[in-house]
């Protein structure tokens, strides 16, 4: 089992689940974070962290796609540690439906 994020981190991008990753599993895209399938140790402490709540077990129904999105960008993204503010607007995009379709960005983040 492995955790991953899932939509609703596209453009809220909140980075509490970053500072308590004992691992440092996560890598940072322009708009959002993706956990790293072979990193992770499944401890479960980056899902309550999430204001977003975007961050689901593998073992939710339906999170194959996330599954491989997660794998595909942590292979390119920069790893992220250090918690940063999140975008300005990023409450305005918290639980809005379509996320991947209309904006998620394949380009990276800054990372640490």
């Amino acid at each position: 089992m492995t955790y991953v994020v899932t939509d609703n981190c596209i453009k809220c991008k909140y980075m509490d689940c970053v500072e308590v990753c004992p691992v440092d599993c996560f890598y940072e895209g322009e708009n959002m974070l993706v956990i790293h399938p072979d990193e992770c140790i499944d401890c479960g402490v980056c899902e309550p962290e999430c204001p977003a709540e975007a961050i689901k077990p593998d073992t939710e129904p339906n999170l194959d796609s996330w599954l491989k999105v997660n794998a595909e960008y942590a292979k390119s993204w920069p790893n992220i540690t250090i918690k940063r503010e999140g975008p300005a607007d990023g409450k305005d995009f918290d639980g809005r439906p379509n996320k991947f379709e209309e904006f998620f960005s394949p380009n990276p983040g800054e990372g640490d």
